[in-house]
């Protein structure tokens, strides 16, 4: 068993603060595996019927637990998920348990209780560069054409996989939590987001193609990010009237999927830097522990790729360049910086050996590794 030990860590870290994590993160991203491989622990598929029937009297079977380490896989298919673990976070705090599921619990109407201040929530992300190593090839032009689901990235995938992929995410993750009902529509919009993803989003179009109204879009991009399929970058603005301010960008959750909704098998130089973006956002949010990135843009269609904000700090301007090669065209950070001057200029490429500094189109950027931006952006 692969042993992911950044995620290790993490769970271990916040096992410390509080009993409960909540393990989410995407169908098959690796969730069960992961919790399989603490030391230590007692596994609860609550997806047997067996077992769900063996935790009808929540407050005998918690007490059973005392003292232990314990998973609760697939909590959800309990019929009060939340109720197990309310009673287990005030009447058994010495039981340390980690729950997993497919969804934030505040979006799920499956938890009548979202257990605030009982639970630390931790997203599980496709394969970050720390997971490459353990898996066998640190080569990130192979994470990135066959994406960070873990059976996906050892073996290439035949297209039913990914159809199976999609037919699994309906059945166990959205018609079981999420009121939504034609399953054709919906497969609609999921391919057209991951198609277009890193696109900025215009709601009227993806009604018309999927033949939806704009609040029906609008709700289904709420589940989709409710349940990490789809990651929703907002613009950064002061409200400035040259300011892009309600559009976002949604990108899918995985470079593999996105690489095979487009119709990438082998990556051409001109696809790679696409998928790199995703490649650092992905990072960026599993890394620093996000909530979420902005992104810039103005009337003029200048774009900064991301922009990260912390309170008190000065915005963080990111750009994404495969290459060194293609760290040249820096107008749109120069059209940033001339309406926010302060703050640093990070250019992520994946060829950098060591951080370098120079000035182009009259701004001073850093050129990075993926490694030094999370280095710098966690002193920032």
């Amino acid at each position: 068993m692969v042993r992911r030990a950044y995620w290790i860590e993490r769970i271990e870290e916040l096992w410390g603060l509080r009993s409960i994590v909540w393990l989410t993160g995407v169908r098959r991203v690796g969730k069960t595996c992961l919790t399989q491989s603490l030391a230590d622990v007692e596994y609860f598929d609550c997806d047997d019927a067996a077992v769900r029937a063996g935790m009808s009297q929540p407050m005998q079977f918690l007490e059973r637990l005392r003292g232990k380490r314990v998973v609760f896989d697939e909590v959800h298919r309990l019929a009060d998920p939340s109720g197990l673990l309310k009673n287990a976070a005030d009447h058994f705090r010495d039981v340390k348990i980690v729950a997993t599921g497919s969804s934030r619990i505040s979006a799920s109407r499956k938890f009548r209780d979202t257990l605030t201040g009982r639970k630390f929530e931790l997203h599980l992300r496709p394969m970050i560069s720390l997971d490459l190593g353990p898996f066998g090839d640190s080569d990130v032009r192979h994470r990135l054409v066959r994406g960070g689901l873990p059976e996906h990235f050892l073996t290439p995938q035949p297209a039913r996989v990914f159809q199976e992929w999609m037919d699994s995410f309906w059945a166990k993750d959205i018609q079981e939590l999420f009121p939504v009902e034609q399953y054709g529509p919906f497969r609609r919009f999921v391919e057209m987001v991951l198609t277009d993803s890193g696109g900025v989003f215009e709601a009227t179009r993806f009604a018309g193609a999927c033949e939806l109204s704009r609040p029906t879009i609008t709700r289904y991009l709420a589940i989709l990010e409710a349940t990490h399929t789809a990651t929703v970058v907002r613009p950064f603005t002061t409200r400035r009237v040259t300011e892009i301010v309600a559009a976002p960008r949604v990108y899918g959750f995985d470079t593999g999927f996105v690489a095979f909704h487009r119709g990438w098998r082998e990556l051409r130089s001109e696809d790679l830097g696409a998928l790199w973006e995703h490649f650092v956002l992905n990072e960026l949010l599993a890394r620093l522990d996000l909530d979420r990135v902005h992104y810039w843009r103005d009337k003029h269609g200048h774009e900064v790729d991301f922009v990260v904000i912390r309170p008190g700090l000065d915005p963080v301007a990111v750009e994404c360049k495969w290459s060194w090669a293609g760290v040249d065209d820096l107008r749109g950070l120069a059209a940033f910086r001339r309406a926010y001057p302060r703050g640093a200029n990070l250019v992520v490429v994946s060829d950098a050996r060591r951080p370098m500094p120079s000035r182009r189109g009259g701004v001073d950027i850093d050129i990075v590794s993926l490694e030094e931006l999370v280095a710098r952006l966690s002193r920032e």
